[in-house]
């Protein structure tokens, strides 16, 4: 899915619906309580905040280059680095991987992207929880979508996207077989969340704990 608007196309209802909200809150303010006071003006900027911060949740960054380094895995997201540990990935590779956890806090865009140009091999839907984000167990226990990419050197790496505590919904039409092209849209998830990279255990990991990422610049790994 190639990325050209500004605002993202699963924003039109949440805008429209918070917009609404907003206008019948305003109207029933003012029909029992006609006399504006400081109390209206506080609540019109509260208003004012809500609709500007759901906007911007939906925002498209049109404006970033997609890092091009040959061997580079890309971030596929904005975040922070949460996790970066030895694991056993017990849902399709089954042994040991290095996993590269990003959470996402609602003020990063939450469109995810590709980290790199290859191929879905793999793409599996997991109906779940909404634990905490940075909980551990959410990667398995949240619901979740797992996605496997493979490059034209036949390296594979897992992506999952995890739904939080406040994320109840997460865009993804992806089927085995798609093509995958580095910064493209990969799918997104709503009001807070987290995605797991799942790397072979020789890859030389370029970020570290608490770093900041942004999604399709930043060098994650390189792979042998």
């Amino acid at each position: 899915m190639k990325i050209s608007k500004r605002l993202h196309e699963e924003g039109t209802k949440a805008i429209l619906v918070t917009l609404l909200i907003i206008a019948t809150l305003v109207f029933l303010l003012n029909w029992f309580w006609p006399k504006q006071t400081l109390w209206h003006y506080a609540l019109y900027a509260f208003f004012a905040v809500v609709f500007v911060l759901t906007v911007r949740f939906f925002r498209v960054p049109i404006w970033r280059k997609t890092t091009m380094a040959a061997d580079a895995v890309l971030s596929p997201a904005d975040g922070v680095v949460a996790a970066n540990e030895l694991v056993l990935e017990d849902e399709y590779f089954h042994d040991k991987r290095r996993q590269i956890s990003i959470f996402m806090s609602i003020y990063d865009v939450h469109i995810n992207f590709f980290p790199f140009n290859g191929e879905v091999t793999y793409y599996k839907y997991h109906p779940g929880k909404f634990l905490l984000a940075f909980k551990p167990k959410s990667s398995t226990d949240n619901e979740h979508n797992t996605i496997v990419l493979k490059d034209e050197k036949g390296r594979e790496i897992l992506v999952r996207q995890i739904a939080g505590f406040v994320a109840r919904r997460i865009v993804c039409d992806l089927k085995a077989g798609d093509e995958a092209v580095a910064g493209e849209e990969l799918g997104m998830i709503r009001f807070g969340s987290r995605v797991d990279v799942f790397l072979p255990l020789d890859a030389e990991v370029k970020v570290k704990i608490n770093q900041l990422t942004v999604g399709k610049e930043t060098v994650l790994a390189y792979l042998s």
